[in-house]
């Protein structure tokens, strides 16, 4: 597939000697929801705003669906809709003259049936008249998202688009993204809430110290990075593991009724009827298993910290 986005040795130094951002290159492809993870201060905004056009690069090369955000700052600006994390609107203004203020300044023609369409899609059709400062937060983060939708970009930004947003309205912006792909909208999206690019993303992207250091897709980076582990719950508590079983993957528990084996979920053998039978020889009777996956929360945590 090929890419809408493609930024090349990209740096981003303050005049404070602050390096923001350090040799970025990455290829976002076309109609697709990307999602960039990182602690706070990674470097996620930065590289946001340096796409859109709101902070200068120090070197290197961004192109937004072809055109150079630098050279060709008006074209690239045209393809590309942000929700930033801060809500600023007009508070006087009502949703449908700010929607339409909005389409007007990247000169578009008025057309009232897509705004229509977008505030309906995203439960806002009822608000149309209503002055912004009435609204809920989580309305207000609604508007903006129409905002960045009424001039028809083909690449939009969500930079925390859920922060303080209730669960409900959370689901709903879920289904609102996943509509806008099918309509042929690339997604990136930054987020705290993990589930949310576990649920959403088609890759993952891991930004951290303002260097990227992992872009998997999420499927593959779940199954090559993540860790199977089944739990056994003892018969009788263990004061540790036995020495002939200290080769093995296997941790206990505080108190010692758990025992936690660790397996590959790449391997064609996992080794677990062999440690059940192992056991047994040692007299180590279970009374229950059970087995979890590693989340993409704990893939996370684990890059990043691997880098700290």
């Amino acid at each position: 597939m090929d890419p809408i986005i493609t930024i090349t040795n990209l740096d981003k130094t303050y005049k404070s000697g602050f390096s923001a951002l350090r040799n970025i290159n990455l290829e976002i492809r076309r109609g697709e929801i990307f999602a960039l993870l990182g602690p706070n201060g990674a470097g996620k905004t930065t590289l946001i705003s340096t796409i859109c056009g709101i902070v200068n690069p120090t070197a290197g090369r961004v192109l937004a669906d072809g055109h150079d955000i630098v050279r060709d700052y008006r074209a690239s600006r045209s393809k590309i809709g942000l929700v930033p994390q801060e809500l600023h609107t007009d508070a006087f203004e009502t949703v449908w003259a700010t929607l339409n203020f909005s389409r007007g300044l990247f000169g578009k023609p008025s057309d009232p049936a897509l705004l229509e369409r977008i505030l309906r899609d995203l439960s806002l059709w009822d608000k149309r008249d209503a002055k912004i400062m009435t609204l809920s937060g989580g309305m207000k983060r609604r508007v903006m998202i129409a905002k960045a939708l009424s001039h028809e970009p083909s690449i939009l930004f969500l930079d925390e688009p859920t922060a303080g947003v209730d669960v409900e309205l959370r689901r709903d912006m879920w289904a609102m993204v996943r509509g806008l792909r099918e309509r042929g909208v690339t997604i990136i999206l930054t987020t705290h809430y993990i589930e949310e690019a576990e649920e959403m993303a088609d890759r993952i992207g891991v930004i951290s110290k303002g260097e990227i250091i992992l872009v998997e897709e999420k499927t593959r980076l779940m199954r090559q990075l993540g860790k199977k582990q089944l739990t056994l719950q003892l018969q009788s508590p263990l004061a540790a593991i036995p020495p002939e079983l200290a080769g093995e993957p296997l941790e206990l528990s505080a108190d010692g009724n758990e025992l936690v084996y660790t397996f590959d979920t790449q391997s064609e053998r996992t080794g677990i009827a062999g440690l059940l039978r192992r056991l047994a020889e040692h007299g180590i009777d279970f009374k229950d298993l059970h087995s979890s996956e590693s989340s993409l929360e704990d893939i996370f945590v684990s890059l990043v910290s691997t880098r700290a």
